[in-house]
């Protein structure tokens, strides 16, 4: 019997100390598991461009790199900048990620949406045909002019260049082909005038470079665009930075550019992000025609509020454990040390200060007794005679035996055994005080 109450005793107090240390942790547990974001997607949506044009061209080579890391990128072909960022807007449109012209977010809808930077310069070329040289948009009034499909960033550019410059439809056949179908119209002598936008290695603007009869047109009023339009950059071509040898440009040729930006959605995994970036220095980070080396990717004249994961890869790099082992690997690691860390941030202290409550509790059992036999002890100092011992007497044996049925897991038994050694001593004390005569 005394072993089953010594057993329910030492139960009860452990549960009063065990169970809001579990509490505690569990707690610790749920406000960590707040902050664990799922695993990253094993495939994303990428919406690109016309085909043969320099998005399509940039996706394949992000589709290589992110599959080298168990990523899938799924194409989603497009008309262009203009439509990649309606997909984005649209959140019945299962789409990821874009390349977006820049300047398109100016004025646009800028809620659920983020950039992760920009990646390269994508000059506006105008070429055209004919003995008269073209230095200005306004000569373009009465001609056919290819200003891209409908959808297109090139459309937007070229007509807001356009406008800028007093020409539209009313004075003007602005013809809706683009790409290498402006290329072909403009070889055929159905265009006498066209608008590419991208980077020289795109398939259009690289067959109209060499064209036969093509001629580039060198931006006069250049500076008034970019004042005009603070998205664009102006860019120098120089003589011959083509093909020396054929000495394409014939001349240092005077572009303007904005330049070309991926946006994403907010939602979209920050380890897809900080590996996009990866690949974007993989592809874009060497030098080019208008740039120079790790000019590329960069935070800089973006239309959409930079991402968290982006603002802090351009200022760290890559996440450290992405360095050294596969992405799977290093992601789950990620998600696993947001959990443990906090858990055992708490869990520590729980197990240091939990054992040192139970103890106080336990030596508390035995400690609430000296209480009431130190004021019987100083009652028996103070008479100057036995009169009242059996009143002490009867206040001992009431402590003794509340001290005889108190139970104590055996690791505080001998703090027992000394609180009966004192009851002893204060007994001893009485006994001695009752032999002393009342004073005369």
């Amino acid at each position: 019997m005394a072993r089953r109450r010594f057993r329910d005793i030492s139960r009860r107090e452990l549960l009063v100390v065990v169970v809001p240390a579990v509490l505690v942790v569990a707690g610790a547990f749920w406000v960590a598991a707040q902050f664990i974001r799922p695993a990253p997607p094993d495939s994303v949506v990428m919406s690109t461009g016309a085909p043969h044009g320099a998005y399509e061209m940039y996706a394949a080579h992000y589709k290589s790199i992110l599959a080298r890391h168990g990523v899938t990128i799924v194409e989603r072909p497009s008309a262009g900048a203009v439509q990649n960022l309606e997909r984005l807007a649209d959140p019945n449109e299962p789409v990821d990620f874009a390349f977006v012209q820049g300047g398109l977010g100016v004025g646009a809808e800028k809620d659920g949406l983020v950039s992760l930077g920009s990646f390269y310069y994508e000059p506006v070329w105008v070429f055209y045909r004919g003995r008269e040289p073209l230095e200005r948009l306004g000569q373009l009034r009465g001609k056919r002019v290819a200003i891209g499909a409908e959808g297109s960033g090139t459309r937007k550019l070229a007509l807001d260049l356009l406008g800028a410059s007093g020409i539209d439809a009313k004075n003007a056949t602005l013809l809706p082909d683009g790409g290498l179908a402006a290329v072909a119209a403009l070889g055929k002598g159905e265009a006498d005038a066209i608008f590419l936008v991208g980077p020289v290695k795109s398939a259009a603007i690289w067959s109209a470079l060499f064209a036969p009869g093509f001629r580039l047109m060198s931006f006069a009023q250049a500076e008034a665009y970019v004042r005009q339009f603070p998205f664009l950059s102006k860019l120098l071509l120089p003589e011959g930075a083509i093909d020396v040898a054929r000495a394409i440009p014939p001349a240092d040729t005077t572009l303007v550019a904005p330049m070309s930006t991926i946006v994403a959605r907010e939602d979209l995994h920050p380890a897809v992000i900080d590996l996009l970036l990866s690949a974007a220095a993989e592809v874009h980070g060497g030098p080019e025609v208008f740039q120079r080396a790790g000019e590329f990717p960069n935070p800089k004249q973006v239309d959409f509020p930079l991402s968290r994961e982006a603002e802090r890869h351009y200022k760290s790099g890559t996440r450290f454990l992405h360095r050294y082992l596969p992405f799977w690997l290093a992601t789950l690691i990620e998600r696993t040390l947001v959990l443990v860390v906090p858990i055992v941030a708490v869990l520590i202290p729980v197990l240091r200060i939990a054992p040192a409550v139970y103890g106080w509790r336990m030596r508390s059992r035995i400690y609430r007794h000296y209480g009431d036999l130190g004021a019987l002890e100083r009652d028996v100092d103070e008479a100057h005679s036995g009169a009242e011992a059996p009143e002490w007497l009867k206040r001992l044996d009431a402590i003794e035996a509340e001290v005889e049925h108190l139970r104590t897991p055996l690791a505080f038994a001998n703090q027992l055994y000394i609180l009966r050694e004192h009851i002893g001593l204060v007994r001893a004390a009485i006994l001695k005080k009752a032999g002393t005569p009342r004073p005369g």
